[in-house]
């Protein structure tokens, strides 16, 4: 794949020395950071979907703060700081299925759940990451909270685009059953759909992509990107189909404007918030159309 991203960089370096693009493109992270917010774009925003019919959306918080505690272990460990992937998505997994399981099996309401877990990964990623970066570079920190488009590598896209592909695999066939297992549980075990594994494999996807996209969004922002352009779509749709095309829509332009913007501009803002900032702008217009329109008012989503 790396001839492939080289042939991309060439292409658009090119491009840039000709005049047809601006001259940003003639650095590679540039093009990097454009291709992961490609991928990441549609990806959360279709999955960002699930997340708001499930009623989930502190879990990516939850787990985008277990990505400091992921990481900070793998530092520990030996794994170079800027690609502990191994113990990174270990952690975060087992941190997500075990989170998903004390759910189910216990009264405790989901925020409330939710909330305990949060708190102890953050505190126990705040923790162990400021002991570490006492011996390695401090601005790791900042890049695990914020999202750094500067140290995107093709490591990192090739481990985001095979993650987006098995999510896209995983999600797609079964969207069906995994909205209907959202809003009617016994329904959809009624129909013999087997709810706990649609749920566990939902709760694999919101991991897997929350982990991948911490590089370019951030721990602290990637809920965002899953959130807030699906809640966007909620406003103008009324259909599902509409709920989902307009929130993968609106996740993949807030990530290309809000990856090129601050670059373009020279903003001295981290590509995270640049991206949730875009993404605010259109949940605001959304809301403004969806209160003074009068064909969105009734929407069903």
């Amino acid at each position: 794949m790396s001839a492939v991203y080289e042939a991309i960089r060439t292409f658009f370096a090119n491009a840039a020395a000709a005049g047809h693009l601006p001259e940003i493109f003639q650095y590679a992270f540039v093009v990097n950071s454009l291709i992961c917010a490609l991928i990441i774009g549609p990806v959360l925003g279709g999955i960002g979907t699930m997340v708001i019919t499930k009623r989930m959306a502190f879990f990516s918080q939850a787990v985008g703060q277990a990505a400091m505690t992921g990481v900070a272990l793998g530092i520990l460990l030996g794994e170079p700081y800027t690609s502990p992937f191994a113990s990174l998505f270990g952690f975060c997994i087992l941190f997500g299925l075990m989170m998903n399981y004390t759910r189910n099996r216990t009264k405790m309401s989901p925020d409330t759940m939710i909330g305990v877990f949060l708190s102890i990964s953050l505190a126990g990623g705040s923790a162990i990451l400021l002991y570490v970066t006492a011996k390695v570079n401090i601005h790791i920190l900042d890049s695990i909270l914020f999202g750094s488009i500067l140290t995107v590598t093709n490591l990192d896209i090739n481990i985001l685009l095979v993650i987006a592909v098995l999510c896209t695999a995983l999600g797609l066939p079964r969207f069906n059953r995994m909205l209907l297992a959202s809003f009617n549980p016994s329904l959809a075990q009624v129909r013999g759909i087997r709810v706990k594994l649609l749920d566990y494999a939902f709760v694999l996807m919101v991991t897997l992509i929350t982990v991948a996209s911490v590089k370019i969004i951030g721990a602290v922002l990637v809920e965002a990107l899953l959130l807030i352009p699906a809640a966007s779509a909620r406003n103008l749709s009324k259909s599902i189909r509409g709920f989902f095309v307009y929130s993968v829509a609106f996740s993949l332009f807030s990530s290309v404007v809000g990856v090129l913007l601050p670059v373009l501009f020279e903003i001295p803002v981290p590509s995270g918030s640049a991206i949730i900032l875009c993404a605010s702008v259109i949940f605001f217009i959304s809301a403004i159309i969806r209160m003074l329109g009068k064909q969105f008012r009734g929407a069903a989503i």
